[in-house]
């Protein structure tokens, strides 16, 4: 029998999760990436982060023109001026055992984890050939093969989906973790705080990324949420959180170095806050009249996340010439895709009863 006074934890040996250990400092990761903040990244790597970003951007471009002229039908929500964030931390996952799930605005996820720009556009364009066969469309992109769970048209829905990827992760111990996107909008879901309860309780491995474009979907994080600080949200579940740069890849690669050793290490979530700036509406119908041009000039030519990684490729020795090469052939692949999709036919009629249960009843 133990005495009075004592804690019942006294005893344990094995490491305390922040959930379980008083003296846990909430901020010890922030600390550690305010000591280094940026990836020490190879000529190879800068490359490597340039043509992503640069084939995202291009691709979005695309896509634009292509709800346009009609070719995309339904919602469409372009990820121009966050590739950064994408690009900075789906590079430093091991796409043989972590999973990744995200919201609507989804392309650019799916370009970070390699996937075939034209199978993508092709779902788009609600083709065959698309990666959900044409079903999903623009807000509904999947890939079993690449462990890239969606694509979710319900704002914080994916955060208690990726809650249940990251207790298969640890239920079948795989080594791996979930990667949880979500935006300011949806930071404010009750959803969202569930599931972090449990993933701090039960030391789930799951990273939880705020992608903080400022607007959610019209309206400014200034007047639709209390604390804007979004990295202090998961102070009540005492889980660290990390405020991150989200226009800078070198910041963001950083940063995934820090939260996904944490979260490798068993000792629970991490909640990272990347501040971005989405430089088009909401989705494509969005006018965007809350915001004036000039702030998004200003962010543009002050701020961009790929003019920022183009200048450190020049100042390491690349040319003007070697990066209009890059963006050319980038091009020619995003009009390849494009083409691919517009020659591509739509699904069979009987298409649209394939998928919907796992098995036959």
């Amino acid at each position: 029998m133990r005495s009075l006074g004592q804690s019942p934890r006294s005893k344990k040996t094995a490491p305390k999760s922040p959930a379980e250990d008083s003296e846990f400092a909430l901020h010890s990761l922030q600390d550690a990436f305010e000591q280094d903040s940026r990836f020490k990244a190879s000529k190879e790597q800068l490359l490597y982060f340039y043509k992503q970003m640069l084939l995202i951007r291009r691709f979005e471009e695309r896509a634009g023109q292509l709800y346009g002229l009609g070719l995309i039908g339904g919602f469409c929500h372009l990820y121009i001026g966050q590739e950064a964030v994408a690009i900075g931390l789906q590079s430093a996952l091991d796409g043989d055992k972590d999973s990744v799930i995200t919201g609507y605005r989804d392309h650019g996820h799916m370009l970070a984890y390699g996937i075939d720009p034209k199978v993508i556009m092709a779902e788009l364009t609600g083709r065959e050939a698309g990666i959900s066969k044409g079903k999903g469309g623009s807000m509904h992109m999947f890939s079993t093969e690449h462990k890239f769970y969606g694509g979710h048209g319900i704002v914080g829905a994916q955060v208690s989906l990726g809650g249940g990827l990251a207790l298969a992760h640890q239920y079948n111990d795989d080594g791996g973790f979930c990667l949880a996107y979500f935006g300011d909008g949806a930071a404010n879901q009750g959803q969202v705080y569930e599931t972090m309860n449990m993933a701090a309780l039960w030391k789930l491995p799951i990273v939880f990324v705020v992608e903080n474009n400022q607007y959610a979907m019209g309206t400014a994080v200034g007047r639709s949420s209390a604390e804007t600080e979004f990295h202090r949200r998961g102070t009540a579940f005492r889980i660290p959180g990390m405020d991150v740069n989200g226009m800078d890849v070198l910041e963001v690669r950083q940063a995934a170095e820090i939260a996904f050793k944490h979260v490798r290490e068993g000792k629970g979530p991490v909640l990272m806050e990347c501040n971005t700036y989405r430089y088009r509406g909401h989705s494509m119908s969005d006018p965007a009249k809350y915001r004036t041009r000039e702030e998004v000039q200003d962010i543009r030519e002050h701020k961009d996340p790929i003019e920022a990684i183009k200048k450190v490729l020049l100042e390491n020795g690349s040319t003007e010439d070697e990066l209009k090469a890059i963006d050319k052939d980038i091009r020619k692949t995003v009009t390849e895709a494009a083409d691919f999709a517009e020659s591509s036919p739509e699904p069979e009629p009987g298409e649209l009863y394939t998928d919907v249960l796992v098995g036959e009843y």
